[in-house]
């Protein structure tokens, strides 16, 4: 692996080979805003492939492609005046410093594996921000409030440097909540365009991290079989609109189980997608091998050669 100094140096390799980009390809330079914001949610869809196929080569290469967005639309801010990617680097790591107030932000942590490595620093450029004198990063203006803390709820072993990833999500929601340009409500920070299945169980996350939730996770089959009955009436009488509401509420039961029982239902319907193709494409293949058309064949030609696909990913 790169020592400190080679990982900056490559940053810096980068943005120069952009900024000369943006100055002399005739590509680059009539990018906007507008113009590549649908490159860019190609180019993150692209790394999703790589993630869910754990393709290390392909991971790093298509996060090299998302990284060349952020470093264009930081050229382009800086273009306009409004922000550069020392802006986009310095509030993203006052924020996160900000979010993780268990963190004693003052103390140096233990040496670098690599002593040539440079000392990381631990200041806060956002005007907006400051560390106060524990270490903890506040707003300025409730610097001399000594009841800061008072709406932030930290679990005893997450204080002593134990805690769980999901004491981190709890105490992450309610910070997000006191950030003077943070969202002003729990729900607001979902992405609107987000994929539906994503957005709704980043919805029902973010209710449990403020306390909404099930006591039990056993109880929301209960509500899951509610749904699924309230679909059936509807589908029964043939009401379009209300089955389509009902159908609604019943995937989103679905998807809260999914959550309670700490299974991602995008990259388990994402599976089974892949699943199907690949069963799939197995018929298709007969079919060419016996000169038929798919249409040609019967139901039961193409269950056999479903089960026969099924069998050898079982091998």
């Amino acid at each position: 692996m790169h020592t400190r100094e080679e990982k900056l140096a490559a940053f810096g390799r980068l943005l120069d080979v952009q900024e000369r980009l943006r100055k002399e390809c005739p590509w680059d330079r009539k990018q906007t805003f507008e113009s590549l914001r649908p490159n860019t949610i190609e180019e993150v869809f692209e790394l999703c492939d790589a993630l869910v196929d754990r393709d290390m080569p392909n991971i790093y290469k298509e996060l090299g492609d998302v990284m060349e967005h952020v470093v264009l639309y930081s050229i382009m801010g800086q273009e306009t005046g409004d922000f550069d990617v020392a802006d986009v680097c310095n509030q993203q790591a006052d924020k996160l410093m900000f979010r993780h107030p268990f963190i004693d932000w003052n103390r140096q942590p233990d040496k670098a594996d690599n002593p040539a490595d440079q000392k990381p620093n631990w200041t806060v450029t956002n005007p907006d921000l400051a560390i106060n004198r524990n270490g903890q990063v506040v707003y300025k203006e409730d610097i001399n409030d000594s009841d800061v803390d008072k709406d932030i709820t930290m679990s005893t072993d997450l204080k002593a440097g134990q805690g769980k990833a999901t004491d981190v999500e709890i105490t992450w929601e309610q910070i997000k909540q006191k950030e003077k340009h943070g969202n002003k409500t729990v729900l607001s920070g979902v992405p609107k365009s987000l994929p539906s299945l994503i957005k709704a169980y980043r919805i029902q996350d973010k209710a449990r991290n403020v306390g909404f939730d099930w006591k039990k996770k056993e109880d929301v089959w209960d509500k899951v079989r509610e749904e699924l009955g309230e679909l059936e009436v509807e589908l029964n009488k043939g009401d379009e609109d209300r089955s389509t509401r009902e159908l609604g509420d019943f995937l989103f039961s679905i998807i809260n189980a999914a959550r309670l029982y700490h299974l991602n239902p995008d990259n388990a319907l994402e599976h089974t997608n892949r699943k199907f193709i690949s069963r799939f494409n197995y018929i298709e293949q007969k079919a060419k091998e016996l000169g038929k058309n798919l249409k040609d064949m019967t139901l039961e030609e193409m269950d056999r050669y479903w089960n026969e696909a099924k069998t050898k990913e079982q091998r």
